[in-house]
This record gives C-alpha cells, structure tokens and sequence, in this order.
C-alpha cells in the first residue's frame, strides 16, 4: 500500500499524501523551473510545510474528526497569514512601513501558528527560546546592564522585521531549506524507494561481513552510505539499525555496545560527503565558501570518523571474541548486479555535476530523475505510483527540518539585529584567551546545551551566528603570530602596523620568538584586527581560518546525537537493541569520541586548506593516534593491555595527533607497532593455551 511505503498513517494519510505530493511538485517548480523571489519562495515553503505539520503532528493523537478539523483549519490559517502578508508587502512599504490592522492579526497569527508548529515537531524548548528572544529586543533587554543591554525596538518593527528581515522567519535560513535541503531530501526519499536502502546494506555485509568484527563494520560503512542519502542521524539509526543490530547481538557484541555503535556510525552520516545534511549548504550559505570546497575538505576527516568508530568495533570483537556473521557470505558482484546502478549511478550524476560548477539544486533536480531512470536497469522499477510515493515520502520527511528552519530564523534575527553574536564572540575571546583548546570547550559545552532542545543543523546555525566569528578569529591570530615569527610580513601590511601597533614597527618583518609576536597581535586594537589579518594572511588563508572555524562548529554541534542527557540517536538504537537508554547514551558518546579529536586537527594542523601533501601526512599519523587513542582508552588491542601499556598506548596517541615535527609522529609510531606486535604475541599465546586446556 502507498501508506506503508510513504510512512504516511493514520486517518489522514490520503488527504496527506496528496498534500505531499503537491508541496514537493510545487518545490521542484521553483527550485527547477522558474524564478521566484525569495520571500514568496519561502512563504510557499512555510505554508505547504504548516499544512503537513497540521495533520502529520495532530494537537491530540487519536482524537475524533472535530479534532481534525481544527487540525486542517489551523494549518490554513498559518499558510493563509504567510501568503497575505507576503502579498501585501509593497502595500506595507507604500504607507512609510506601517502595517494596517489586517496585516498585524496576520503577522501575529503567524508568529503564534509557527511557534505552535515548532512545539508539536520539537518539543517546547525552541518556542521558549523565541519568545525569550523576541521580548528581549522588545521590552526586558533596555531593563538590564553590561554588554547585553538593547534599548529596544517598537513591536510593529519587531513584526516587521521577523516577517521580512533577511534572517527572519522566510528569510536566509528558510531559502536554505526550501532549496538545497529540501531538493537533498526528495533526492534521499527518491533513492529510498528505489531500493538504495537495501543495496547498500548488501553491499556493506559484503565488503566487511567476513572480517574481525564483521557485523559491526557493516553497521559503520552501511551507516556511511547511508549518510549521503538522508543526512539524519536517526534516521540512519532507524533504517540501518534494525538490520544491524540483531546482527552485531547474534554475532556476540554486547547489546549496549551494538547501540552505541549504530549511533555512533549514523551521526557520522552527517559528515559523510557528498550530501553531509542539511548543515553543509547552511555553511556554504553563511561562509560564501563554494560547496564543493566543503564537501571536498570533508572527505578525509569523515574517513577519520568512521575509522575510528571502525577501531572500536575491532577491539571489542578480540575481547569478545566475534569473528563473523554466522557464515552468511553475501557476494559482492551479486550485489552490484542487484542493484548496484541504483546507487551509483545517481550518486556519480550528483558528484560529477556539483564537480563541473552546476548548483546544488540543479544537481539534485536532475540526479532525481537520474534515480528514476537508474531504477529502469535493476528489478524495482520506477513507475507512476512508486514516484508519487517517493514525492510524498520526501514531503513527509521534511516536515520538522522545514518548520524547524523557518522558526529558527526567528531567532537568528533577533541575533543579527542586537549584535549578541558580536558581544558572545568577544566573550569567548575573553573567557578562552588564547587558549583554542578552552574555545573549543566551551563551544563544545554550548552545542551540548543547545542540543538538548535543537536539532543538530538548528543547533549550528545558532552556534555558528554566536561563536564562529571568535574561533575565526583565534585560528586568524594563529597564523598570524606564524608569520610575525618567520618574518614574512609584505612590506604593504608594515603601513597597517605602523597605524595598529606603532610602537612595535622595528620588529615587524624581522624574526622574533613566540612570545613576542603573541604581544604585537595582542597590542592591535580590536576594531583593527580584521584589517591587519587582511593585509598579512593571504585570501586563501583567511578563507579556509573561517571555514575551519565553522566546520569544528558543524563536529561539535553532531554531538547531542550520542551524548546524554539527550542522545537522540543513541535512544532510538536503544528502543532497537532492548537496552536501557542512558547506558547505551554513555557507550555511543565513548565510540564518537572522533566528534572531539579531529576538531582539534581543524584548529591546530593544516588540515583543512593545506597542500595535498600536509593533508595525506596528517591523515596517515592521525589515523594511527585514533587507533592508538581507541586501544588505550579501552585497555585492548589484540589482547589486554597492563596498565603501564595502556598509559603508553594513550602517549603513542599523543604523539601521533598532536601537531608536532614529524620525527614526534615516527616515534610514536614505531613504539605503538611495537606495542602492536606484543598484543599479538600474547594474542597467540592466550589461544594456544585455551586450545591446549580444551585438548
């Protein structure tokens, strides 16, 4: 039936299929076919989304037809308010920017019908944090003192301005999600009904289904892949989970540790190249940095993240003595011939047109039909009923990033509009010094916090508007104080020294210890910062400062999906494997620890923006710390590790991740092989002398 394969149930699931299918025709028309400005482009967004939200989130579960009703009626009073307003837009600006009574029971009723919306999707967090956000600009921010105090606004321009501002309610963020992501999300939803799903995890129990650990590695690369279809990491948990995690259990992982590591490999689907969820084209939007820049930047350090999780997976099958799935041998040619081209073929029309310079949207229109006619060459085909329930599934999964994303924006401009963004970054700068490491940390506990109530592509966006200027910034100054070392200052940036730090001009452009090029940076007045960064650092520099910046953001902000209190994705692997949530939380936060690791490679390595050279250096050594990382924290390699062998394991992890001289990196490698040949002696000797009592 067209319910089961839409996900679309209940008493309305016709009204909102057809609902569905309209919402993602009428997105394919102005993302594909025609031109619309922006804000009309988003108010259809909202109000097709609202609609959906009415019936997929109903007020009350099972309640009877007058329920309902007052379901649909609230979902067209929302749509109605969006698209009146946006049409009397020109109106509003004939009359001086004064809003007329009808226009202001518009712009409230839709204020209040999207935080309701936002309440039923997410919970009451978000709708609380809006309303904190819009009365401070409005009435308690001019009744406190410090930095934060905002005089306040009239609250006609408070409605005004969440309605039409660039970073409103249709403003940047609901224009990233009525293009790039929803057009992402359809082109998931359309390589799901085709069968995608299933083929890849054919494909991952054929590739590693037979190695130490099998099941495990099958759950890591399965979520992989899947990751470039839906960019959701419960999702991933839901869809790969119930296939591997009976399989890791039958196999002989502990259940919590099956969990854990579903959870830990699906929300590295987020940073799973070339799609990476909704996040990446928010960063392409705020950055102005290509996407393909990003998604290419992307590859090694999500390789690092899987094989990471990978290594976990390794190490627990030694201790618990897992070796394969039960004989199943699945071939990897039958695959292929199965449904590979399902895959692939649309993935390699996706890739090669984002390569040649045609856009994201572009590219996910024609890959959507790519999909189609890949569908054509494998047994499940196709036809007119399996692309309207491909429509309406795209529909359907869209509903909360699209309300969410909207909602957000309400936000968003509340911190553009009285400069918070600013103020935090500076704090930051105050509270970290010059400490990247404590920055980091502290952005790190603040996404933890956001995330117990955002989404993770919600909870960037915040944390990036707050926070991101100030890592950008510290990563700046880090280059810079490079350059005043080795002396390699253009003569063109001495003028800006001259008015920034004259009292310093003898020493510039001469080599100089740490210390003392630390003190000239610090000398330069703030509001001359970016000028001085500007005439020193190089264009390509300063771009890939600020996109290293956002990306340790992006990590950071994936970590509310395995960290409890409110492990989302960790939860749901839970509700799968039978164990208890919180433990499992624990489990899947120790397995990510990759979130946390390679951020660090962002801010102190040239990982991000380096020689092809720097980067595969970078990878080699760091891919060997996280295996020494993993054994030592776990106390088991091949075999138990003494404790004196594990401290030595963790200081082979140090050496191999820190950014040192590669000499550092050599030691630490050839004594973690070392260490490495020893665990396997004792593996043997352990084995024989198991195989020698049972003799």
């Amino acid at each position: 039936m067209i319910e089961a394969e839409t996900g679309i149930q209940g008493p309305s699931s016709r009204l909102l299929i057809i609902l569905g299918v309209a919402v993602s025709l009428m997105h394919i028309w102005f993302n594909v076919a025609t031109v619309l400005s922006s804000l009309w482009q988003n108010a259809l967004h909202f109000a097709g989304f609202a609609m959906m939200a009415a019936l997929v989130y109903p007020l009350r579960k099972d309640a009877g037809i007058g329920w309902r009703v007052l379901d649909v009626l609230l979902g067209l009073l929302a749509a109605g308010s969006a698209i009146y307003l946006i049409a009397m837009e020109d109106a509003i600006y004939a009359r001086g920017v004064r809003m007329a009574p009808a226009e202001w029971i518009a712009g409230i009723i839709l204020i209040l019908c999207a935080l309701e919306f936002t309440r039923r999707v997410a919970g009451w967090f978000i709708p609380v944090l809006i309303l904190i956000a819009l009365s401070y600009i409005g009435w308690w921010g001019g009744k406190i003192s410090g930095v934060f105090r905002f005089a306040g606004l009239s609250n006609e321009t408070i409605l005004f301005r969440s309605v039409y501002g660039d970073d409103a309610l249709f403003g940047t963020i609901a224009s990233i999600s009525s293009s790039y992501v929803f057009m992402f999300i359809l082109f998931g939803a359309f390589l799901l009904r085709s069968g995608a799903g299933e083929f890849v995890i054919d494909l991952a129990r054929s590739v590693a289904g037979r190695m130490i650990g099998g099941p495990g590695l099958v759950a890591v690369m399965a979520s992989g892949l899947m990751g470039t279809i839906s960019g959701s990491a419960v999702a991933n948990t839901a869809s790969t989970g119930v296939i591997t995690i009976p399989l890791m259990k039958r196999a002989g992982f502990p259940a919590k540790f099956a969990a854990g590591v579903e959870a830990a490999a699906s929300t590295g689907g987020q940073l799973m190249p070339p799609i990476m969820g909704a996040g990446a084209f928010v960063m392409a939007a705020y950055t102005q940095i290509p996407y393909n820049t990003i998604v290419v930047v992307s590859i090694l350090p999500a390789i690092l993240y899987f094989a990471a999780v990978g290594f976990f997976v390794r190490i627990e099958a030694k201790r618990s003595h897992v070796n394969a799935l039960d004989h199943e041998e699945v071939s990897t040619l039958e695959v292929f011939k199965k449904g590979g081209i399902v895959f692939l073929l649309p993935i390699a029309v996706l890739i090669g047109l984002l390569i040649y310079g045609f856009t994201p949207t572009y590219a996910a229109g024609i890959s959507i039909v790519s999909v189609v006619v890949a569908s054509w060459f494998s047994p499940n085909r196709m036809g007119p009923k399996a692309i309207i329930e491909a429509l309406a599934m795209g529909a359907r999964n869209m509903v909360m990033t699209a309300i969410l994303l909207c909602a957000v924006g309400l936000i968003v401009n509340v911190i553009a509009t009285a400069g918070v963004g600013n103020t935090f970054s500076l704090m930051i700068n105050e509270w970290a010094g010059h400490s990247m490491v404590i920055a980091i940390i502290l952005i790190a506990l603040a996404s933890l916090v956001l995330g117990m109530g955002l989404p993770v592509t919600a909870a960037y966006i915040v944390l990036g508007t707050l926070s991101a200027p100030a890592l950008h910034a510290l990563i700046s100054d880090g280059l810079l104080v490079k350059a005043l070392v080795s002396g390699e200052i253009p003569e063109a940036a001495r003028a800006i020294f001259m008015l920034a730090a004259p009292d310093r001009l003898a020493e510039i452009g001469n080599p100089m210890t740490t210390a003392a090029a630390r003190a000239i940076v610090d000398a330069v007045p703030v509001d001359m910062a970016g000028m001085v960064r500007e005439a020193v650092l190089t264009p390509h520099a300063l771009t890939y400062a600020l996109l290293s910046a956002h990306l340790i953001i992006f990590w950071l902000s994936q970590d509310s999906n395995v960290t409890p209190p409110v492990a989302l994705a960790a939860f749901t692997a839970a509700a799968i494997a039978g164990t208890k949530p919180m433990e499992t939380g624990f489990q899947s936060w120790k397995l990510a620890k990759g979130l946390y690791i390679i951020p660090l490679l962002f801010a102190y390595t040239p990982f991000i923006g380096g020689s092809w050279g720097d980067d595969f250096t970078i990878f080699f050594f760091a891919l060997f710390g996280l295996y020494a990382f993993a054994a030592g924290l776990e106390g088991f390699m091949e075999a138990r590790l003494s404790w004196p062998l594990r401290l030595l394991t963790l200081g082979c992890a140090v050496a191999l991740l820190w950014p040192a001289v590669w000499w550092v990196h050599m030691i630490g490698l050839v004594v973690l092989i070392g260490l490495f040949l020893n665990s396997s002696r004792q593996f043997k000797q352990e084995t024989l002398g198991v195989n020698q009592t049972l003799s």
